[in-house]
């Protein structure tokens, strides 16, 4: 039988200037498909003004086919600091507590930014995938997505962090 799943206390996530902040777990909804999420802000450390968010969400790669394990984004005045990759590796040794051995990010193809930012932290680009018309991110407009893919556990070693499970 499956473990029921259980949000684990992210501890303090800070690297440098930059801290996340959780501002509130969603559990999964087997009604409307979602699958259980961290959403945090990203904030310069002791500052209350977010510069931008990041959610993680926990389920199988399949599931998150479209939107990605990871989702970011950075306010336009903050943005070309390097926040969106410093929040996602911040949030590795999380996905991995959750027994997850990698996460896939996804952005739109004309994103450049985001593309980026996935070379940074080590994705791996897989493929462009058409979004299915029956997926609510194609009735919001969206019509393709870029599929990158990071193994955890070679991010985890190569920045010298302890992944533990």
């Amino acid at each position: 039988m499956k473990k029921p799943f259980r949000f684990i206390d992210p501890g303090a996530l800070i690297d440098g200037d930059l801290e996340l902040v959780l501002r509130r777990t969603v559990p999964a909804d087997r009604a409307t498909g979602r699958v259980p999420e961290y959403q945090f802000e990203m904030r310069g450390l002791g500052r209350v003004t977010p510069v931008g968010s990041i959610r993680l969400r926990i389920g199988p790669a399949v599931k998150l086919r479209y939107p990605g394990h990871i989702g970011f984004e950075v306010r336009e005045e903050y943005r070309g600091r390097g926040y969106a990759a410093r929040s996602c590796r911040l949030i590795f040794p999380l996905a991995y507590a959750h027994g997850l051995s990698a996460v896939w990010l996804t952005v739109d193809p004309k994103n450049v930014s985001s593309q980026k930012t996935c070379e940074i932290i080590g994705a791996k680009r897989v493929d462009t995938v058409h979004i299915s018309r029956d997926h609510k991110m194609y009735r919001h407009g969206a019509r393709f997505r870029r599929r990158y893919r990071v193994d955890l556990r070679k991010a985890l070693s190569s920045r010298g962090a302890q992944a533990t499970r």
